[in-house]
């Protein structure tokens, strides 16, 4: 059955998956809704905006995503509450660095007004995805790619936008450890890793599979000029607590700027907690493991929210942290602050929680 919005027209599917899945028992980004948002660039514009049952999709094996890599994306996730609101947190955030991430790549900019629409048509069909309790969410995927036929290597002039959405649990169910980079690089000064490049992530897969090979779960990237100081963990920005003081590195051309990142600097403040934006080394961090003052490190992220890290290896110096799962740790003091602030049972004082009606 086909419909229009103001500006976007609308398949609906002809029959729901959702009774065939296991919402108790969700292997992430594994099983995907009923629909999808889908809107495409020509001739200088974003054109036909729709929603449409999820479905395989056909492209030229000449689109230029496929040997140029014009392919950026985000992570957001809605939530429901036990009165059956949803919500969105900080959306803004994530519509205005897909565009950045667009931007760094030479692909053009997807409007406002398309993109909040047609998140929030998609939520409303799909609304029995979203499953109410802290720790269910459903996981949300916008994405750019270029869909231009041609093989010469400059932009695409052709671009297909697009949302997907998958049910979530918990990313991470317990601490993870990990192994300090001393030679690979994520990214590098001028580079693109301040953009969410689907690049960046392949350009980590290999490395990630050496840490695993050793046990370890993931990698703490490293500067690529001299691995002295500590950027970003796996796939989520990372925080490290020195005695009672949150230090994170500042933002660059290298370090994704993360919307839970600046929401747990910003919460730090709320809580009273000193939080240190600053350049932090490897050797500081292995000193105040050896001394005592190191209480814990961990990561953040949209999918993860905070993944504790209770151990890292750096050159076969290995470091257990004795401060995992303590119930006064700042890993589980942010993550359940965030998590009610998402899930509305507590107030949000800074406007982040952004209603779908």
């Amino acid at each position: 059955m086909a419909n229009h919005t103001d500006k976007i027209s609308i398949e609906t599917a002809a029959s729901t998956k959702i009774n065939t899945v296991d919402f108790s028992n969700l292997d992430f980004g594994r099983v995907f809704t009923d629909h999808m948002f889908v809107c495409d660039y020509n001739d200088g514009k974003w054109e036909n905006p729709k929603i449409m049952p999820y479905q395989a999709m056909t492209f030229e094996p000449s689109a230029r995503v496929f040997h140029y890599g014009q392919a950026v994306f985000e992570g957001m996730k809605a939530y429901k509450d036990d009165d059956g609101k949803v919500f969105l947190f900080r959306p803004k955030q994530n519509f205005d660095r897909i565009n950045k991430s667009s931007g760094r790549l030479a692909m053009p900019a997807f409007p406002e007004d398309y993109f909040f629409e047609g998140l929030e048509a998609l939520l409303k069909l799909d609304n029995d995805w979203i499953k109410p309790g802290v720790g269910n969410s459903l996981y949300l995927r916008p994405f750019v790619i270029a869909t231009e036929p041609a093989i010469s290597a400059s932009p695409a002039n052709m671009y297909r936008f697009m949302i997907i959405c998958s049910p979530a649990k918990s990313y991470y169910n317990s601490a993870v450890r990990v192994l300090i980079a001393d030679h690979y690089s994520r990214s590098a000064n001028g580079g693109v890793g301040a953009a969410k490049a689907a690049g960046n992530y392949a350009a980590q897969f290999y490395p990630t599979s050496l840490a695993q090979k050793k046990g370890f779960q993931q990698v703490v990237w490293t500067d690529a000029s001299t691995h002295t100081f500590l950027e970003e963990a796996g796939t989520m920005n990372v925080f490290f607590r020195v005695n009672d003081t949150l230090i994170t590195a500042p933002t660059s051309d290298r370090i994704l700027d993360g919307v839970t990142r600046k929401s747990i600097i910003q919460l730090a403040e709320d809580l009273g907690i000193t939080c240190d934006v600053r350049q932090v080394t490897v050797e500081e961090i292995k000193n105040a493991a050896k001394d005592g003052s190191l209480k814990e490190i961990f990561g953040a992220g949209t999918a993860a929210v905070i993944s504790p890290i209770s151990a890292f290896e750096h050159q076969d110096e290995l470091f257990e942290i004795s401060g995992v799962g303590a119930e006064d740790s700042y890993a589980k003091l942010f993550k359940q602050t965030l998590l009610n602030i998402q899930h509305n049972l507590s107030d949000d004082k800074h406007g982040w929680r952004h209603e779908v009606k």
